[in-house]
């Protein structure tokens, strides 16, 4: 089977994309687990308004402004730029998403990226077991190939010296958040505000990337793949347009995920204030590359 190369996914002579296994890791299951059982004491032991408010405001905050626009729109696609002070507070507020630090989310993104381009995709990174099975590998496991590509990510994110160093703690980024969340409002604050953001975030993420890779809306086909992605309409605020995944697949280098009239797309909102302050140039659109091979017009959104 002839690979194909990604911008930054290499296949070199031996490669093989299909010979692998789900691989369990201890660590990823108990920082997953342990927000979990921490968020459940902030419900049950901690109710209070305060706890709710800065949940939401944090989960907001991180998921828009950090995950959905630092790590995914900026840093792993670079479809607009930042001037670097606030390109890293961006993947920074990412990073307190709690899913890895800068390089990891490349890896990760750009992997799952690199196989689902490929004539054949395992059920893993194309999210095709069934929902509990997907749950466990991709909350608790990883993907491991016997001959893997080389990954090569561009020498401003791997000589950047906060990137490096928010790569080797990104777990412990929690710990100034949480410092802050104790002062504010004690222990309870602090179970709301990172291990119950945490565990949504977490768990949310994954539903959303396994539900787009299963069925829904499609605006586009890629001929000859079998991984295509959907939207799913009516998760646009929750989401903050990440939903709308059918549409990244067919420009991944756009910053606006909501393409059609109708499809909100905060993330992008956001992108445009930031381009009004001065704060954002280069802001790509569908049209701002050539379409992707074998891209095919669908159905629009109704």
């Amino acid at each position: 089977m002839k690979l194909v190369d990604t911008e930054r996914v290499k296949a070199g002579p031996g490669c093989d994309g299909m010979a692998g296994r789900v691989e369990f890791e201890p660590l990823r299951a108990l920082w997953w687990a342990g927000h979990g059982l921490g968020g459940l004491a902030a419900l049950i032991l901690f109710p209070s308004w305060g706890g709710l408010a800065a949940f939401l405001f944090l989960t907001a905050v991180t998921i828009c402004a950090g995950h959905s626009v630092g790590m995914h729109r900026l840093l792993i696609h670079r479809s607009f730029r930042t001037p670097l002070w606030l390109e890293r507070l961006l993947v920074w507020l990412g990073t307190l998403v709690g899913m890895a630090g800068p390089m990891g989310m490349i890896r990760a993104h750009d992997m799952r990226d690199w196989h689902q381009r490929q004539d054949r995709c395992p059920p893993h990174p194309s999210h095709g077991a069934d929902f509990f099975r997907d749950a466990y590998w991709q909350l608790m496991c990883r993907y491991q190939l016997a001959h893997p590509p080389r990954l090569e990510i561009e020498p401003e994110v791997t000589s950047d010296s906060f990137y490096r160093f928010t790569e080797r703690t990104w777990m412990a980024q929690q710990l100034p958040l949480a410092l802050a969340l104790w002062l504010l409002g004690g222990w309870g604050w602090v179970l709301w505000g990172i291990c119950l953001r945490v565990w949504v975030s977490l768990t949310m993420h994954w539903m959303v990337g396994h539900f787009c890779h299963r069925s829904g809306h499609q605006g586009w086909h890629i001929a000859g793949l079998p991984v295509q992605g959907y939207n799913l309409p009516g998760w646009s605020l929750v989401t903050f347009g990440e939903n709308w995944h059918g549409n990244h697949h067919a420009f991944p280098h756009s910053a606006r995920l909501g393409v059609e009239r109708g499809q909100l797309d905060p993330g992008f909102w956001f992108i445009r204030t930031l381009k009004s302050l001065g704060l954002a140039t280069e802001v790509k659109l569908p049209a701002s590359e050539a379409p992707r091979d074998g891209l095919t017009r669908l159905a629009p959104a109704e």
